[in-house]
């Protein structure tokens, strides 16, 4: 893995355990009683968007770390990619 391969890994991850932490404990407008004119009452209340950025990059760099371990440790290789068909033959 290059350096290029490294950051679009850590950015591919980051995004994907963005979209799980956001949906972690947000409150809909109409469950805090206070729905803003103009916007679905499913709407949240609260995002605490700083929080779990700070999140998302701290377990997304656990999850890079473990993953470029596996790749340039050589627990996987090429070879093992391009014959994981064959596995389920």
């Amino acid at each position: 893995m290059n350096l290029t391969g490294g950051i679009v890994l850590y950015a591919v991850l980051w995004f994907l355990t963005l979209f799980v932490v956001v949906m972690i404990g947000p409150r809909s407008q109409q469950d805090a009683g206070e729905v803003v004119p103009g916007t679905p009452a499913g709407a949240p209340a609260d995002l605490r968007l700083k929080g779990k950025l700070i999140w998302t990059t701290a377990i997304a760099a656990v999850f890079w770390a473990v993953l470029a371990t596996i790749i340039l440790g050589g627990f996987i290789s090429r070879a093992d990619v391009a014959n994981f068909d064959r596995i389920f033959r």
